[in-house]
């Protein structure tokens, strides 16, 4: 961990001491009377600085994270004995949001929900008093400014995915401010996208291209992150739920102004390709490109087939400053790599009630993946689809994701690499976790109670059996000790940016020969052949990506799948208007108290989801709109 992480962590503990919980209600800062004091030197301004950044270190927490309890890519289940972490996230899915106490509350900073508006309160008062240290330089001045409006459009940002028109914190409240100042209006989502990337525009000329002193600034914001930001925030404007929604066509405020715009303009998607493409071209110029390079730490002898799988898991899991395609992660590591390995020796199972392997893959998530012809697993004309829970008997030819002569099943085979990076499935291959050589590698044994990886005590039990093998660092072990090789969750990636570049593309111009070429550098680095090819040599509807619509589909499930476990899904399925759809099945697991495999492989429905048209946006608290009368309930709540 670099020094200035320490440095970073010191101020974000100092300031959460220090803050309390306010909302944005409050009318003086919680620090007025150390204003002074904070910004009497550099030094000091610098840890104030930090302060704003605090907000942006907590969303690291990801079972705090809306991107990534609520899209059921991992579920997690709610009759646990022990409980190591707050749930309400997970249990979204469950239709138990309501106005009364909302879950992940990023208004009021409950119930898991950081403190949006007091960030934002802290972003002004740096701003405000910027002048004020005599020994800053200009130029140090002008990026701390820059990083301060980046901060300050992202906690925007963030508040509007989750929550629409938004109340845009310009300025703070003077001291003296009437009850009627303090009560400010929400914006419409128009004029809330508009604030963010105006903030962005002033702050993207003011940001170092790189970070030159690694070992002190290392995690700071640059050009490149933020003009890739700010591709992500036009990329959403112009999406469905934001871009003209039907269903937000008559909701207003309560001075009959309309918060969301009832006319789709397909200009957005124009500005927002226009925004990738810029934002890519800077990427590469710093150096960024994918990850193309197998590990060789603690790995010995193993085949090229594992060593694609391994260059796949290691682009999430290696060193965020040793990666070539990351363009932004947060300060904190991942904490939850014992919720994620399943046990796999003998030894583990003593403490399955501390690293409990729970996050669960339902049946669905694995079925997103491709084949290794590159496409859909019901779209393939040589995959068996109807049979894909048949039993099989793993083989020599695919020995580096199945254990040979274990019986799994049928759907595991003749999968894309992906998958084999992504999954921990019943007789897979898990290399790591202390072994060096492939010819030594463990493997999932999920099958019943008796199983190492099967259900144990209550609190120790995957309900899906299956892992998300992509959050595992490979060189992590889980053996009577459990030795945690930590990773920074990316927030952003070179290959999630061509993917959203070739989303506006289509959505601005159709099946465009340059949208195919961004798919395809991401499916190259996968193994796998461009889309047409793919679709014209193997799929029942080759046909698909000549459409904009059928494009559209392929597009949002690369999507899926390459960016599968980072956070990334929630957002994606709510601006494009799908989650409901994925949340209108039963998200099943396999059948994991059974000890054969032909009993094993079958379906259970492990979660019936609840989700409606209003949960597209999260609902403010009932008693926030009783304080403020010029705030009205979102849309259906």
């Amino acid at each position: 961990m670099k020094s200035s992480y320490y440095k970073l962590i010191c101020v974000i503990v100092l300031c959460s001491m220090s803050l309390s919980c306010k909302k944005y209600l409050d009318v003086t800062p919680d620090n007025v009377g150390t204003l002074e004091y904070a910004f009497r030197n550099r030094n000091e301004a610098e840890n104030y600085l930090f302060s704003c950044y605090a907000t942006m270190t907590q969303l690291n927490n990801v079972v705090n994270d809306p991107g990534f309890v609520t899209s059921s890519e991992i579920v997690y289940p709610n009759t646990l004995n022990d409980h190591y972490f707050n749930e309400v996230g997970f249990n979204l899915i469950r239709g138990l949001q309501t106005s009364a106490n909302p879950s992940l509350n990023y208004w009021d900073a409950t119930n898991g929900g950081s403190s949006m508006f007091q960030a934002l309160r802290r972003c002004n008062i740096m701003l405000e008093n910027i002048d004020k240290p005599i020994d800053l330089s200009a130029s140090e001045k002008k990026r701390w400014i820059a990083e301060v409006k980046f901060l300050k459009a992202y906690y925007h940002y963030f508040m509007i995915r989750m929550y629409g028109p938004m109340i845009l914190i310009k300025d703070n409240n003077v001291v003296n401010a009437t009850t009627d100042q303090v009560k400010r209006k929400r914006s419409s989502v128009d004029d809330s996208f508009a604030y963010v990337i105006s903030l962005m525009d002033e702050a993207i000329p003011d940001l170092p291209p790189v970070i030159e002193n690694q070992a002190t600034e290392f995690g700071r914001i640059t050009k490149f992150i933020a003009m890739s930001v700010k591709a992500e925030m036009l990329v959403t404007a112009a999406s469905p739920l934001f871009n003209g929604n039907p269903d937000y066509a008559n909701y207003k405020d309560k001075d009959g102004n309309a918060l969301f715009s009832a006319t789709y303009d397909p200009n957005k998607w124009k500005l927002a390709a226009d925004a990738c493409k810029a934002a890519i071209t800077e990427c590469e110029a710093q150096g960024l490109k994918l990850n193309t390079t197998a590990p060789t730490v603690g790995i010995g002898t193993i085949s090229d087939n594992l060593k694609k799988v391994l260059t796949l898991q290691n682009t999430i899991t290696g060193k965020w400053e040793e990666s070539p395609e990351l363009i932004w992660a947060l300060n904190y590591t991942f904490g939850y790599q014992g919720f994620t390995i399943p046990r796999m020796t003998d030894a583990s199972e003593s403490l399955a009630s501390t690293y409990p392997s729970t996050f669960a893959v339902p049946i669905s998530t694995a079925e997103l993946y491709y084949t290794n012809n590159g496409v859909p697993i019901n779209e393939d004309k040589t995959f068996d689809y109807a049979n894909r829970y048949t039993p099989q008997v793993g083989d020599d030819a695919n020995g580096s994701y199945i254990k040979s002569g274990y019986t799994t099943a049928k759907g595991h085979f003749n999968r894309e690499l992906r998958f084999y990076a992504s999954i921990g499935f019943d007789g897979g291959i898990w290399f790591g976790n202390g072994k060096r050589d492939e010819s030594s590698a463990f493997y999932v044994q999920a099958r019943g109670p008796y199983a190492l990886a099967g259900p144990k005590s209550l609190s120790g039990t995957n309900i899906t059996g299956m892992w998300a093998k992509k959050l595992a660092n490979y060189l992590s072990v889980y053996d009577n000790v459990f030795t945690s090789s930590d990773f920074h969750m990316p927030r952003m990636r070179l290959s999630g940016l061509y993917l959203l570049y070739a989303e506006a593309l289509n959505e601005s111009q159709g099946p465009v020969a340059e949208a195919y070429t961004y798919i395809d550098k991401v499916r190259a680095r996968a193994g796998l052949d461009g889309v047409q090819a793919s679709w014209a040599n193997y799929s029942k509807n080759p046909s698909k990506p000549t459409t904009k619509e059928g494009l559209r589909q392929i597009i949002h499930q690369e999507r899926r799948i390459e960016l599968c476990f980072e956070g990334q899904a929630g957002w994606d399925l709510r601006r494009w208007k799908e989650l409901q759809d994925v949340l209108s099945r039963p998200i099943q697991g396999w059948n994991i108290n059974e000890g054969e495999a032909v009993n094993y492989y079958r379906p259970q429905t492990v979660i019936t989801p609840v989700f409606g048209l209003k949960d597209y946006l999260w609902p403010i608290q009932t008693s926030d709109i009783v304080v403020d009368n010029n705030l009205n309930q979102n849309p259906y709540w």
